[in-house]
């Protein structure tokens, strides 16, 4: 087998290094789904290579074992047996990441979705904690608290209920699940949920900014709530909370961004070069297989 085999996994870091690019610039809608996309093709190519290099521990196995001693044969060695076994140890280690941010993940809805049955999409909890948040659901619906309530006039909770029906209605949770899987199953992409997780919240701020009609009250309202929630609860909530509020309110003052379609050429030339050495490394194992066959 050829260095085909390893690309996918080394190239994850540059498609990290491209996701910070394009998070500055342009249009956070696009740019997340764009990310979200590049991010499972890379998991799912990186887990595929561990895969071929786990297979070719085959060879060590009846009847292919037998066959090393025969004098006319001659089975070729693709990789060695150390880099095969590390393969296998890394598969079970990124499917034991894989459930276990699953489960954290549905655990955290399922709590939020028992804190209180909503009346017209929303539940306000009597916590003194600022948090609004986005639940996931059939149908889903805004939890708020009364110190969120408490910290923001009219105008500045407009703004965020506006931010958090726009992650339900463009279903933001499914977007960030399949990054942190991704990132879950290749930890090289971790670059990539997080940038995926600020560009949703980036979404929901330009999506509230055109339905109150009024960037700088988002910005205010972002900033507000940061400044309370700033170091406290999960980051990985569909919510008003402080991380890296600090860009999200620098773009809203900076005016409605424009698409800027070009800033995605690296991501989809690294998209297209995990593909390609995927396929490459694919059709190597197969004539590995007719040799050993």
């Amino acid at each position: 087998m050829t260095v085909a085999v390893y690309l996918p996994l080394l190239l994850a870091p540059l498609l990290a290094l491209a996701a910070r690019r394009i998070s500055t610039r342009g249009t956070p809608d696009l740019a997340a789904r764009a990310l979200a996309v590049a991010a499972v093709v890379a998991a799912a190519a990186s887990t595929w290579s561990l895969c071929l290099l786990a297979l070719t521990l085959l060879d060590d196995l009846p009847p292919l074992a037998t066959l090393d001693d025969h004098p006319r044969i001659e089975l070729p060695e693709p990789v060695p047996g150390a880099i095969a076994l590390t393969a296998v140890l890394f598969l079970v280690w990124s499917l034991i990441r894989l459930r276990a941010d699953l489960r954290r993940r549905l655990d955290t809805h399922r709590k939020l979705r028992e804190v209180a049955k909503p009346h017209a999409g929303l539940v306000v909890a009597d916590w003194d904690a600022p948090l609004a948040v986005a639940v996931p659901g059939r149908p889903g619906h805004l939890l708020v608290t009364t110190g969120m309530l408490r910290l923001l006039d009219d105008d500045e909770r407009r703004a965020v209920f506006a931010h958090e029906h726009a992650h339900l209605a463009y279903r933001h949770h499914r977007l960030v699940a399949w990054t942190a899987a991704a990132a879950a199953l290749n930890p090289l992409l971790t670059g990539v949920r997080e940038t995926a997780e600020f560009l949703v919240e980036r979404w929901a701020d330009e999506d509230a900014a055109t339905t109150v009609g009024d960037r700088a009250l988002v910005a205010q309202a972002v900033a507000r709530a940061s400044l309370a929630t700033s170091g406290s609860g999960p980051t990985t909530m569909l919510g008003m909370h402080g991380g890296q509020a600090v860009h999200r309110v620098r773009a809203l003052a900076d005016g409605a961004p424009s698409p800027q379609r070009s800033r995605f050429l690296p991501p989809i030339l690294l998209t297209g070069g995990i593909l390609g050495t995927t396929a490459v490394a694919t059709i190597d194992f197969v004539d590995l297989a007719r040799a050993w066959l």
